[in-house]
């Protein structure tokens, strides 16, 4: 956005309410709250409806957040706010409401009404520095507890996978090609002329994704974590492989496809023999390359490998196989959770072996790594090579 719209009153009314439904618990991101206002240019803005049902179906992402989401917008886009913060809100007057006023929600608009006894809204500011903290830190340093909130917040994880033009055409009004075959059969049911032009263009569809995680001794405080990010990715998108390796190869996909989470990374748990032992990645790869690649790697497949890169087989065996995974895929994305560590320089003997064949060499450490995770499958470029604007200058550029 250009640095005026940054200015307007109205888009900082905005950031301010994603601040306060954060504030209150709710889990919304900066990106949400810039897609609500690129939304509400499709809406009358000066209908209260129409804006609560766009910012509704943007920033909520569970049912049972729906009705304090009601409450929240209530009180903020009517209620009495702070002077120097909000000088003028675009929807609707004022009302005297107090941040500590019981409210109810009409269950037929689903906005909040001030008459009756109902849900109280809960302050939550003084935690929202907190869950940043949360954001930052290394999982690898967390407690018990905290690691607990972190899998609940993975598995709330909104996941995008980039898009591909497939060979299959579909019949489109503003399509770049003619339908002659529907122009044709439109003329003869017409007596010779066809009534209007017919269009075609290609089919659009998400990119196929290969999820590999090192399960090793030396990734035993990540690992766990990245079998629950793998199951949010598996339940969040379409065309997902999932596999894990230490001495040897395991495909987990179908164990992590179950609907009950407990029961699928239980499933997963039971089906892995080599958790927490040696480290022999080009051995695993080069069971994928050969077992595996042609059956999941099709259709500009996107492959993600997590490992800090120890490598207690022959480096020069996991080079070749780098190679041969690199020029059967669209994009070879490594996930490295000491990358995130000052200092962090890939000197051991595999990872220095592989990154040569890496498109993308990104952390994985903490909460927010995830998130960038997320927008940087989103955003992935169209064609081999090409650089996403948002990592330009941090994607890697070590090519051999």
């Amino acid at each position: 956005m250009s640095d005026a719209a940054t200015a307007s009153p109205f888009l900082r009314n905005l950031l301010l309410f994603g601040r306060a439904l954060r504030g209150a618990g709710l889990g919304v991101s900066l990106e949400q709250i810039l897609s609500l206002a690129r939304a509400l240019d499709w809406v009358e803005i000066s209908s209260r409806e129409q804006v609560f049902n766009a910012a509704r179906s943007l920033l909520v992402s569970h049912r049972q957040d729906l009705r304090l989401f009601g409450l929240l917008f209530e009180h903020f886009w009517l209620g009495v706010a702070e002077p120097r913060a909000r000088p003028d809100l675009p929807l609707a007057p004022r009302r005297d409401l107090q941040m500590g006023r019981r409210l109810q929600v009409d269950h037929q608009s689903g906005l909040a009404r001030p008459e009756d006894p109902g849900v109280e809204i809960e302050d939550r500011t003084a935690t929202f520095s907190a869950e940043e903290l949360l954001l930052r830190r290394d999982f690898a340093r967390m407690t018990a507890a905290e690691l607990a909130e972190v899998r609940r917040l993975i598995e709330r994880t909104r996941w995008h996978m980039s898009e591909r033009r497939t060979r299959r055409l579909i019949a489109e009004r503003h399509g770049s090609r003619i339908h002659l075959r529907r122009m044709m059969r439109d003329a003869a049911k017409f007596g010779g002329a066809a009534p209007r032009l017919r269009r075609l263009s290609r089919k659009v569809k998400q990119r196929p994704i290969v999820l590999l995680a090192d399960i090793s001794g030396s990734m035993d405080r990540y690992s766990r974590l990245m079998l629950q990010l793998f199951y949010s990715a598996t339940h969040g998108l379409r065309q997902v492989e999932c596999f894990v390796f230490g001495t040897r190869l395991t495909r987990i996909t179908s164990q992590l496809r179950l609907r009950n989470i407990d029961r699928a990374l239980a499933e997963a748990a039971r089906e892995i023999v080599d958790w927490s032992g040696g480290t022999r990645i080009g051995e695993s790869l080069a069971v994928f390359n050969h077992r595996w690649a042609r059956r999941v790697l099709r259709r500009g497949a996107v492959v993600v490998i997590v490992s800090d890169g120890w490598e207690r087989g022959d480096a020069a065996r996991l080079r070749r196989e780098m190679r041969y995974l690199h020029h059967r895929c669209h994009r070879l994305i490594w996930l490295n959770p000491h990358l995130g560590q000052a200092g962090y320089e890939p000197l051991v003997e595999g990872m220095a072996a592989a990154l040569p064949w890496v498109d993308d060499f990104l952390p994985i450490h903490n909460l927010r790594s995830l998130g960038e995770l997320s927008r940087h499958l989103a955003e992935l470029p169209a064609r081999r090579g090409g650089v996403p604007a948002s990592r330009r200058g941090r994607a890697s550029g070590r090519r051999a």
